[in-house]
This record gives structure tokens, sequence and C-alpha cells, in this order.
């Protein structure tokens, strides 16, 4: 008995949101969106029972853009499990362990339910140090719980028990979208967690608000000392005055939507009607940009395990790490740790502890990880979300289209995709995780990392793109059935 076999039973019992079984119409679809966004904002302020609040800093920290939910919330844990689960399936499957044909309709089930599975068992993994380990999630010592008097223990179990149901909750939400609503319920959570932090950055009336610094400022309630050969043009750029961080945040805009549009389209021909003619768009960031989310989750499980050994081993070697305020400042942990703003990296400045080289180092490594990373990652999402060369070619050969001057054969399609996917698909990787680096290097308003902003600003322009193709087709129904709508 193989594998498959013996965990049908359970794979197959997992519950699953049902699929609609005809069109679902558009307004639907977007109400169905916005609820779920709704009880996502909802869940993040609800905060753990038992928690004590201010005690310990968000351990994902600058991740947090990527990964959603909130800290010291009931989706504590946001998105993480998730990602993790795929990366785990990503490389089961690419290295062809699983066995699994998701073209067959009873894989597909097995694959869904080994999914979940797994996303189950990361929100464990990942819950369970940060509540008994280390106090990353402090609890208090006593709770009154109606007429029960719960000790630190128990309440520490009753912490894990929220995270857990906030984990398996965010799965089904993701879920809900994805099939009732627009997009993912992924890429609508990052949206949400980027777009708050940037609009919070920019009006946030507290020192760290961009307009509000820009008032401190012009009325001399900052001094900003001489511009020129002095402190004070560092302060406008990389300190209060924030230039060089909304720049990058407009670049990083514009960068995104261009590359959206820079794309290589292949000339198609219908089969038997004549004149109906079409391309298939290989767009420079063929992958998109979700990829780059599997990458940081690596880097952020990395750094969430640096930081247990830190909290556990007392004598943990100084090679291996050392810590100052709950960061790494030196070892194999401070070198792989992400760029996240200027300070990090600018030896220089007056706040930088450590030597050029170590910046240097640091710089270098985190360049490589995200660009290598990038181009293999965007591989492994290309193959495993049925974007290859081969089948993009069933697509087209199902659809009744073929490349004029070439024989309607699959394996013709297939070699003519093979001379463009493959390699867009790594350019456009590797060229997304430069670009993140770049923006984490020189800052975006609101502290949002390059990675969050690069995500929200291309799962926008995607979403556009949906909503629009949705009401193109709830004008014209005939165009569901020629894209191969329900």
């Amino acid at each position: 008995m193989g594998w498959k076999e013996a965990a049908e039973p359970v794979l197959t019992r997992m519950p699953t949101v049902r699929r609609p079984e005809g069109h679902v119409p558009f307004k639907r679809k977007l109400m169905w969106t916005v609820g779920i966004l709704m009880l996502y904002f909802f869940l993040t302020n609800i905060s753990l029972l038992g928690f004590q609040s201010g005690g310990a800093d968000d351990l994902f920290g600058q991740f947090r853009a990527i990964l959603a939910g909130a800290h010291g919330s009931v989706l504590q844990v946001g998105i993480g499990p998730i990602v993790t689960a795929s990366i785990v399936l990503q490389l089961l499957g690419g290295a062809n362990l699983l066995g699994l044909d998701t073209d067959d309709p009873r894989d597909q089930v097995l694959y869904q339910g080994l999914q979940k599975v797994l996303v189950v068992m990361m929100v464990i993994l990942t819950g369970l140090p940060m509540v008994f380990a280390g106090g990353f999630l402090p609890a208090v010592p006593q709770l009154q719980l109606g007429g029960l008097t719960l000790d630190q223990t128990q309440v520490q179990f009753l912490m894990f028990a929220q995270i857990v149901v906030g984990g398996i909750l965010i799965l089904y939400m993701d879920e809900v979208v994805s099939k009732w609503g627009v997009g993912s319920g992924i890429g609508l959570f990052i949206i949400a967690g980027v777009s708050q932090r940037l609009v919070s950055g920019l009006i946030n009336p507290v020192p760290g608000g961009f307009f509000y610094d820009w008032y401190r400022i012009l009325t001399g309630q900052v001094e900003i000392g001489s511009i020129i050969g002095g402190s004070g043009l560092q302060t406008l750029l990389i300190g209060d005055g924030q230039i060089i961080a909304l720049l990058t945040t407009l670049l990083i805009f514009g960068i995104v939507v261009y590359a959206e549009s820079v794309r290589v389209e292949i000339p198609l021909s219908h089969a038997r009607v004549k004149g109906a003619r079409g391309r298939f768009p290989v767009k420079l960031i063929y992958a998109s940009v979700l990829p780059m989310i599997l990458v940081r989750a690596v880097q952020a499980n990395v750094q969430f395990m640096g930081q247990i050994l830190n909290r556990q081993w007392d004598g943990m070697p100084a090679w291996l790490g050392s810590y100052s305020s709950g960061q790494p400042d030196g070892g194999f942990f401070y070198y792989v740790s992400p760029i996240y703003s200027p300070q990090d990296w600018m030896w220089w400045s007056a706040n930088f502890t450590q030597e050029w080289w170590q910046a240097m180092i640091r710089i270098g490594i985190d360049v490589t990880f995200m660009v290598v990373g990038g181009a293999i990652f965007a591989i492994f999402w290309v193959e495993t979300t049925d974007m290859g060369p081969e089948s993009t070619a069933k697509q087209i050969q199902n659809s009744g289209m073929q490349i004029p001057g070439f024989r309607q054969n699959v394996g013709v399609i297939e070699k003519v995709m093979e001379r463009y996917i493959p390699q867009v698909t790594v350019i456009g990787g590797a060229l997304v995780g430069l670009l993140a680096v770049w923006a984490n290097m020189l800052g975006t308003i609101g502290g949002v990392s390059g990675t969050g902003l690069l995500l929200a600003v291309s799962i926008t322009y995607k979403l556009y793109e949906e909503i629009a193709e949705e009401q193109m087709m709830e004008m014209h129904p005939m165009m569901r059935d020629m894209f191969g709508g329900e």
C-alpha cells in the first residue's frame, strides 16, 4: 500500500470550502472579498486572551508586512504557516517525491488535503515556541475566567489554542476568497497590511509620520543643522525628512507597473475560425512577485530559529550569533539577516556600530540570497501553478488556438514556449529580488519592507486586471465561455 492509499481516508475528509457550482456574479464575489477583508481586520484587533501586552517585541518584526496578521492578536502567525507549507509541497513536488498528478481530480483532492494538514502542523510548530519558549508572547501570571482561576501555564495553553484557531481561520479565509471572491486571500491580506502601514506612515500625527515630521521641520521644532557640509542633508534625506524613502516608494510603484506591462507577445490564431486571432503574453515578471513571499519566509524561519536558540541556549557560540536588544549584531544569524533600512548598512552613520566590511558582507549575502532565491522559487512557482511550457502548450491546444506558421501540435507549441518562458521566469525572479533589496536599503514610507511594497503594488495591479476581466465577462457572457470561465 502506497502513502496515497494510506493517507486518503484522512486527506479526503479534511474540511474544505465548497466550490461554486456555476458562475458567481461579480457583485457577489466583491461582497465575499470585502466581507473577508473586514473579518481579517476584525481578527487582527482581537488580542490573545491572557497576553501580557508590552512584554515583548514582534518576533517577525519587518517580516510582518509580508506574513500579515498582527502581533499579540488571534492572527499572530499570519500567513506564515500557509507559505511554509507551500514551500515544503513545492520542494517535494519539484523532486517528484509525492507522485501526485494535479490533472487527476483524485490527486487534486489529496494535494489540497495534504496542504491543509501541513498548514495545521506549521501553525502548531510556529505557535509552540512563541508561547512556551523564551517569552516571545508573555502570559499574565494569573487569569480569572468566569469562576475559574488559571495559573500561568494554563494561560499559556489557552493562548496557544487561540493561535491555532487563528491559523486555521486564516487558512479557510484564504480558501473562501480564492473560490468565491476576487483574487486570493493571501494577496488580499498582504495588500491590507502593507496599505495600513503605508497610510499610517504618511498621515500618522506622531513622530515618524511623513507629513507630521515635515510640519515639525518647517515650524522649527526639529533642528536639522547645516544642509551644506553638515548633518542637515542626512536628516532630510534619510532622517526625519524621509525624502529618499518617499522617492523609493514612488519609484517602486512606477517600476512595478512598468515591468508588468513589459512582455513578449506570441501570436495565436484559431484553427477553425478564420480571422480569430489573439496573443499569449509572456510578461517580464512572468511568475509574479508572489515567489518573493517564499524567499522571505525562508529568511523569517531562519531568524525565528536564531531567536529561539538565543533565548534557550545560554552558551551559544559567538560565531553562530550574538544578540543585542533582541536583534542579531554578530555571527551567522547577523550576516544572513535581511537589510531592513539605511541604518543597517550605512557604516559612516554615527549610529552604526559594526565595521564597514561587516556591512558589505551582509549586503552581499542578502543580494545573493534574494536574486538566486527569487529565480529558483520563480521556477518552482511556474511549474507548480501550471504556467510552464508544457502546461501552457496544452492550454493553448485545448482552446483550439495555434501559433501561425507552426503545426497544430502540443509538442511544437511547447518548444516555442520553451524559447521564452524559462528565460523570462529566471530574469524576472532575479530582477524582483534585486528590487526588493534595493528598496530595503534605501527605506520606504511607513517602514514597509521593499518586498512588502513590491508585493502590494504587483498584487493590486493584478487585482485590477482581474476585476476588469470580471466586469467584461459580466457585460459579455459569451467571453466567459471563450476564456473557460464558469
